[in-house]
């Protein structure tokens, strides 16, 4: 009771100090603005690293890398990820060639994940074939602060290489372009990836040029052009084109180093023979129709239809995808039958499948 009451005494007589202030000084006090601790403190943000070697690989490994699948998501009934069917196709990407694979891209569907989700899959993908494979992490975001933490979860994960795009929507000057590549350029082997009709903004050669000083830059993903893409490889930078029918062209015409694809997803097989077995403009030919035919409408809305009908995976679209119409999955059965369905992945025969066999899901 006595220690109660000495403590007591102290609160009061602490109280009894405090300085008594005028109508004047309570002005001043409103005015007064106390400077962030932050503000104040230079460099505060360390890099959350690791120079363990394990997973590391270093630009000049992703550099020689011809075949990048931009692999696709599955899903179970309830929208969460299917890595049963996941797994069956990386393995079918790796037994056919495939030499990496963009995690949670365009095509993968990150744009529709959690960071959560988005970095387990990189995780996973890593455990289970990163040995086989190179994997790169899309850990790129309109938010610098973001595609920052990504990108240190996705190399503390064991990711090889980062994807990384310029800040979309909210667009930035080409000088807020630099500043926030260079946030993430140093963390590890990077990919940067320009598509201006994604993204409402390109990214011009003097911005490449400017980040081609780092050692970390691995070359970038191409979608303007190959006239873009000669220009860069007339000065040494590494290209991988951005558009499946042009990459037969870049690679042997322009310079490229190989492609990032969509159509992989498919006919990994055909793929690695187009960049890997020289000029083959007969082989071009007979895959541009099915080229055509993905992406009459937005990426991924024809390859989640066409993994669905070669039953690869469940006919689940998160949305605000949706399948191609009966007209269209018509068409795709044609193609198969012309191409070969020993080209394609998986082992079933394809179906056209009715409308009532796709499943739509906003939560998940």
């Amino acid at each position: 009771m006595a220690t109660l009451k000495n403590y007591s005494t102290c609160l009061r007589e602490s109280a009894l100090q405090l300085p008594r202030h005028s109508p004047g000084d309570r002005y001043k006090r409103r005015n007064f603005k106390l400077r962030p601790l932050a503000a104040v403190i230079s460099n505060f943000h360390l890099p959350m690293r690791s120079f363990e070697v394990k997973n590391r690989t270093s630009s000049e490994d992703i550099k020689s890398v011809r075949l990048i699948t931009a692999i696709k998501t599955p899903y179970l009934p309830d929208g969460r990820f299917d890595l049963e069917a996941y797994d069956a196709l990386l393995n079918m990407q790796i037994v056919n060639g495939v030499e990496g694979v963009i995690v949670g891209g365009t095509t993968g569907e990150g744009q529709l994940m959690s960071w959560d989700e988005h970095i387990m899959l990189i995780g996973h993908t890593v455990n289970c074939f990163g040995g086989s494979i190179k994997v790169i992490g899309n850990t790129g975001s309109n938010s610098t602060r973001e595609a920052i933490h990504a990108t240190e979860q996705g190399f503390a994960v064991g990711m090889h290489a980062a994807l990384h795009i310029n800040p979309y929507y909210g667009k930035t000057s080409l000088e807020g372009m630099v500043s926030h590549f260079e946030s993430v350029i140093s963390m590890g082997p990077t990919i940067i990836y320009n598509v201006p009709s994604r993204t409402g903004q390109d990214i011009p050669p003097r911005v490449i040029h400017t980040l081609a000083q780092s050692a970390n830059l691995a070359g970038v993903k191409e979608c303007v052009g190959n006239d873009r893409i000669e220009e860069y490889t007339d000065n040494k930078i590494v290209v991988w084109s951005g558009n499946d029918d042009q990459c037969h062209d870049a690679r042997w015409g322009h310079g490229a180093t190989g492609v990032i694809s969509v159509t992989s997803n498919l006919v990994p097989g055909l793929m690695h023979k187009l960049m890997f077995g020289g000029k083959n403009p007969t082989l071009n030919a007979k895959l541009l129709p099915l080229i055509d035919w993905l992406f009459q409408e937005p990426n991924p809305i024809g390859l989640n239809t066409a993994l669905a009908q070669l039953g690869v995976v469940r006919p689940v679209f998160r949305l605000p995808y949706v399948p191609l119409s009966l007209a269209k999955r018509v068409e795709f059965m044609k193609l198969v039958k012309e191409i070969g369905r020993e080209n394609f992945v998986g082992q079933k025969d394809v179906q056209v499948l009715d409308d009532d066999d796709f499943v739509l899901v906003g939560r998940y």
